[in-house]
């Protein structure tokens, strides 16, 4: 589950409106899709794994928030509509294709923006928005610690966030 601190950042980077078309790809345990939802996004997210389906649903359900869910693997899965902000937080090594699906799926003045521990896919997916000539691209490196129960302090992995505007 994407963790409080790094969900909330990402959800400001994302500027979510009551009304926006959100996509969720790599939903995971539906943290960021349930949080656009209370923000007022209509969400559509897509997930693999029969246990995130099982907690998106759950969480979901939860927060009284209405996600449209889909178990399946993107793009080839994903819906022909329109979105005009994106979030991936899972690939399975399929940015390129993502990227081709956005050209066709994602708004002019759309927002994507993509979470990573890895520097590998976050330089792929920063190659991705120059390929594509997205502008305002942004990246930040966040890292976290927390406080243990005997006053350790506790290092957290760092999360890139990057986000661009397609052209």
């Amino acid at each position: 589950m994407t963790k409080f601190n790094v969900r909330m950042l990402t959800i400001a980077h994302m500027n979510i409106h009551d009304g926006d078309r959100f996509l969720d790809i790599g939903a995971g345990t539906g943290s960021i899709s349930i949080e656009a939802s209370l923000q007022g996004a209509k969400v559509t997210a897509i997930e693999t794994e029969e246990e995130g389906i099982t907690l998106i649903r759950k969480n979901s359900e939860k927060f009284n928030t209405y996600i449209d869910l889909i178990q399946g693997r993107a793009p080839k899965d994903l819906p022909k509509k329109k979105f005009n902000k994106v979030f991936i937080g899972g690939s399975k090594g399929e940015l390129g294709n993502i990227f081709q699906y956005l050209e066709n799926n994602l708004e002019k003045d759309g927002l994507v923006c993509g979470n990573f521990i890895m520097l590998k896919n976050l330089n792929e997916f920063s190659q991705l928005l120059e390929k594509y000539k997205y502008k305002d691209i942004e990246t930040h490196m966040i890292q976290a610690a927390y406080m243990d129960g005997i006053g350790l302090l506790k290092g957290e992995n760092p999360i890139f966030i990057i986000k661009g505007v397609k052209k």
